[in-house]
């Protein structure tokens, strides 16, 4: 009988191939197969992008297509089928990576992956390689500090509700605000309405093609479609540096 392979998840950052793991690198190069997950109808694979230039054997790669719906039934049953095809590659002792744009456990689509995956072969060998977070990365790029002392930090997906980030706002120091998609124009116009938006930053695209960084939102001109791919970093009141 033939021993399962090994399975290992990586979050490869938020774009840059500069953000991976050394050990994550290591671990890719021993693959025999990568699982690429690309959106249903995009040209190409942003997971795909952010590994040009490491040296990996492209031959190994194998794209998925991801539905983008929030249908629970329907995303079940596409977990269901990719965690099989994964399983029908371990069965055969191929050892098989799964990246994932930023971080493996964080809003990612690797850990319904591996739910199902370990549901379907209980005695799996598998390891999670953490990756860095597109917020980590902003709050690096822009120098702006995500959490001071005892300041309370949340981070959630964005809200279709303006009223619920609102709410959330005023309940905590700072808001990180991830999947911001076409919702972004209306949560610009919330922070101007609140007169914060001096005090909030915007990244999008970090590392790839067009990236935007914006450390002060106030009269910003942003494109209202750049909300793909895009973080946002808010606070609800200045920053009072200590050293002051």
């Amino acid at each position: 009988m033939t021993a399962l392979g090994r399975f290992i998840g990586v979050g490869v950052g938020p774009g840059n191939g500069g953000y991976l793991s050394v050990a994550a690198l290591q671990a890719l190069q021993a693959c025999d197969l990568i699982y690429l997950p690309q959106a249903r109808g995009a040209e190409a694979s942003v997971a795909e992008q952010c590994m040009a230039g490491l040296g990996l054997d492209e031959g190994k790669f194998r794209k998925v297509e991801f539905l983008m719906v929030s249908d629970r039934g329907r995303l079940k049953d596409h977990y269901a089928e990719l965690a099989a095809a994964i399983a029908a590659d371990l069965q055969q002792g191929i050892n098989v990576g799964y990246v994932t744009l930023g971080d493996a456990m964080t809003y990612s689509t690797y850990g319904y992956t591996l739910a199902a995956l370990v549901e379907l072969l209980p005695g799996l060998e598998y390891r999670t390689y953490p990756g860095i977070t597109s917020y980590a990365a902003a709050a690096a790029a822009l120098d702006w500090p995500l959490g001071e002392g005892r300041e309370r930090v949340l981070i959630l997906p964005c809200p279709d509700d303006m009223d619920a980030l609102r709410r959330d706002i005023d309940s905590h120091d700072i808001v990180v605000l991830m999947k911001v998609a076409q919702r972004l124009p209306a949560v610009l116009g919330l922070l101007n309405n609140l007169g914060i938006a001096g005090n909030c930053a915007l990244a999008s695209r970090i590392g790839l093609p067009g990236e935007i960084l914006c450390a002060d939102l106030a009269g910003a001109d942003i494109d209202p479609a750049a909300g793909y791919l895009t973080t946002l970093l808010i606070r609800k009141n200045p920053r009072e540096p200590r050293h002051r």
